[in-house]
């Protein structure tokens, strides 16, 4: 692990990545118009977990209206689409991501492409 740990630029190194990382996602969020909404505010907002909700009906902002159908419609497509363990925080609900020191940032650039799709289709 501390090889691994000084392959990354030690924990400088970790720590930009994961900024990185969590920037990534919580921008695909606050950039959908409402489609996706995190109920953290940003400055308590997680680099490890990220939750959040999204919308039903087109139009509908999932601050407001969150859909727990989408949001299982969007567990089982990520799932389908190779992206494990997106289901719901146990008291926020709707969607979490953990985003620890071993995600990859690809594949967090590849939940954020499926973020778009997904919001393309639906919204």
């Amino acid at each position: 692990m501390t090889d691994w740990i000084e392959s990354q630029g030690g924990l400088a190194g970790i720590q930009k990545r994961n900024d990185a990382k969590a920037k990534l996602l919580y921008d695909a969020i606050d950039s959908s118009s409402g489609f996706y909404h995190c109920p953290v505010e940003n400055d308590s907002r997680s680099l490890m977990n990220v939750v959040f909700r999204v919308a039903g009906a087109k139009g509908q902002s999932a601050a407001t209206h969150p859909d727990e159908a989408a949001e299982k419609e969007f567990g089982q497509q990520a799932a389908a689409a190779g992206l494990v363990g997106t289901a719901g925080h146990r008291s926020v609900g709707g969607m979490r991501i953990s985003l620890y020191n071993a995600v990859e940032p690809e594949a967090v650039e590849a939940l954020t492409s499926f973020m778009r799709e997904f919001q393309r289709k639906r919204g």
